[in-house]
């Protein structure tokens, strides 16, 4: 079996995954050869207490390196400033991602509900390690097919790996979130998550065109549809999509560990009994990104301590903060809160806001999109976010 009948089985064999439910995008996912954009990565190290990952560099085309190359599953390819292609065999990266390939299944299932088309003139966000693009090339056609992205290094050495395989699409290093290199735009798609939706974007998309992105800090990943008024609107689509946010520097801005080192174990200036129990918010994630939209920009933290108790952190760059310390007894529990905002306050009013509208399922958000303004609209219209 030769090197190219390897890849090319397992590249068919992962097409069989991911497009049951996409058939048409089978043949680009099988012929795209996602080893050579992505020949190294990071992964992060287990029980890690500084989020430290480990470079993988396998040797070209071994049995490693097309697993993982045709899994579907996301390859972090930078950590914080440092990319893998640029790091030492032994060193060592820490920090959060700020790029990746994006796990294969996702970009397909963003692709289809895109319906993406030959001949449509596309704008891919978030170049990365440029396989969706590549995706993108082999439906509408690489003349039609524009991709940007922050960092210059991931444009110039994805362009030179795509054009390997005779993919050529136009590939800018720009700020995705001020002027695009072009307009009319029939696609607009986004592997990067923002907020708000950029006004550059909702005017470079015709009318007709079609838009999918993700809410940052959030996994709602929702689709519009371009209106001749101005107005793109849509829904959040039912598969929930985590992005990295889009960036204008080497590295996002720095975690709120001042914050954080007053909000650790200290009395609030506000102690009292929490009003119904202390929400796991990694797994009632609804009312988490329901928070996210309505006070956008709180970092969460949260541990079991060693009595299984959660205690969980709310933070905000201006020095607000909650601590909620769960007791064996709910009658015992207690929040703490400080600064010049009561998150955890905010947090109540949310989850009761929700449970008065019944709980809604966040996938019947309605959006409207348009460079003055965006929005996402419970389904009794009486609570909407701007975003």
């Amino acid at each position: 079996m030769t090197e190219a009948g390897n890849w090319a089985e397992a590249a068919t064999a992962l097409a069989d995954k991911v497009t049951a439910n996409a058939p048409g995008w089978h043949s680009a996912v099988s012929a795209t050869p996602r080893h050579l954009l992505v020949p190294q990565w990071w992964e992060r190290i287990p029980n890690s207490p500084l989020e430290e990952w480990e470079r993988i560099a396998p040797e070209k085309r071994s049995k490693e390196h097309l697993e993982a190359a045709y899994s579907d599953k996301t390859l972090v390819t930078r950590v914080g400033p440092l990319h893998a292609d640029h790091a030492q065999s032994d060193e060592k990266a820490t920090g959060s991602p700020t790029s990746s390939s994006t796990l294969p299944g996702l970009i397909v299932s963003m692709l289809h509900r895109l319906d993406l088309k030959p001949g449509h003139k596309t704008l891919d966000v978030g170049f990365g390690s440029g396989y969706a693009s590549a995706l993108m090339c082999a439906r509408a056609g690489d003349e039609n097919v524009t991709s940007v992205d922050v960092d210059t290094y991931l444009v110039q050495v994805g362009r030179d790996r795509l054009a390997e395989f005779g993919r050529n699409p136009r590939v800018e290093a720009i700020d995705a979130t001020g002027p695009l290199p072009d307009s009319e735009y029939d696609r607009i798609m986004a592997t990067v998550s923002v907020r708000p939706v950029p006004a550059t974007w909702l005017q470079a998309l015709r009318p007709g065109g079609k838009l999918i992105t993700t809410i940052a800090h959030t996994a709602l990943l929702i689709t519009a549809e371009m209106g001749k008024d101005g107005v793109a609107r849509g829904s959040v689509q039912p598969d929930p999509a985590t992005f990295m946010e889009t960036r204008r520097e080497a590295d996002y801005p720095p975690k709120l560990n001042s914050v954080f080192a007053s909000a650790r174990d200290r009395d609030g200036e506000d102690v009292r009994t929490p009003d119904g129990p202390i929400p796991d918010l990694w797994q009632e994630w609804p009312l988490r990104w329901l928070y996210e939209l309505n006070s956008p920009g709180t970092e969460t933290r949260a541990i079991i301590d060693g009595e299984g108790r959660r205690i969980v952190w709310l933070l905000s760059d201006d020095g607000s903060w909650a601590r909620a310390e769960e007791a064996e007894e709910a009658d015992n529990s207690k929040v703490h809160q400080g600064g010049p905002r009561r998150l955890w306050d905010d947090l109540e009013r949310v989850r009761r806001k929700w449970e008065e509208n019944n709980r809604f399922s966040l996938h019947s958000l309605t959006v409207a999109l348009s460079p003055d303004g965006s929005t996402l609209t419970a389904p009794d219209g009486k609570w909407s976010f701007s975003v």
